[in-house]
């Protein structure tokens, strides 16, 4: 198993990326309470999330007990059967520009979302949108200076050049991402993982507090939670 499998593998409950989203979750369950303690129950709208991803981060009683529904909404169609529908239900649908009403939910939640959905415009949509369908949110997502990339698996990745970083992608695998076979394919896997900085954040998320999530003494990724 590759350095970026045993930090970035979510499927094993023992490894760096499980345990800090762990860790994490202590926020956003302290927010969870916080609903169901003012109204017995709590709505989630989770863009671009997973029902294993909650089933990682919190024991099933948990979620019963304080009544809550997620609303797992993705671009493509999921296809993967619920576990659990009495808990989660699966919407198609883009975090950019959602059909949701105003407050239509409680909580809208990302976890390594925002810097997937594309050019500026649509991070500042996407922000938009969460804080429209939801009186709070919690939003999650890598630190643009700390050295390691998450996605591709390789350390000070990021920072390099384009055409640096796609001369890389086409000549090898990187973690999850094949070696690229052409410049389009190269290109389009790069510009679909932009890192934010904290100064970046505070701008899409003007309302919130940002928590640091640190890794030895370095900011590895930061939480916007309102």
């Amino acid at each position: 198993m590759s350095l970026a499998e045993r930090i970035g593998n979510y499927d094993n409950p023992k490894s760096l990326g499980s345990r800090l989203r762990r860790r994490r979750a202590y926020d956003l369950r302290n927010l969870i309470e916080q609903v169901f303690n003012a109204k017995g129950a709590v709505r989630i709208l989770d863009v671009g999330g997973r029902e294993v991803y909650w089933s990682g981060i919190f024991p099933i009683e948990f979620l019963t007990g304080h009544r809550v529904s997620v609303c797992l909404v993705n671009r493509e169609h999921e296809v993967i059967p619920l576990n659990r529908p009495d808990i989660f239900s699966i919407e198609q649908g883009d975090g950019c520009a959602l059909r949701f009403e105003d407050n239509a939910f409680d909580i809208c939640h990302s976890n390594s979302v925002i810097e997937h959905v594309g050019n500026w415009q649509r991070k500042v949509a996407f922000a938009r949108e969460g804080a429209r369908v939801a009186p709070h949110y919690f939003h999650q997502t890598p630190n643009f200076w700390f050295p390691w990339e998450p996605h591709y698996g390789v350390p000070l990745f990021h920072w390099l050049p384009e055409p640096v970083k796609l001369n890389i992608m086409m000549r090898r695998k990187l973690a999850w991402t094949p070696r690229a076979k052409t410049v389009g394919e190269g290109m389009e896997a790069l510009e679909s993982a932009v890192l934010l900085t904290k100064k970046m954040l505070m701008h899409l998320f003007p309302d919130a507090t940002i928590k640091h999530e640190q890794f030895l003494g370095l900011n590895k990724s930061f939480v916007a939670i309102c």
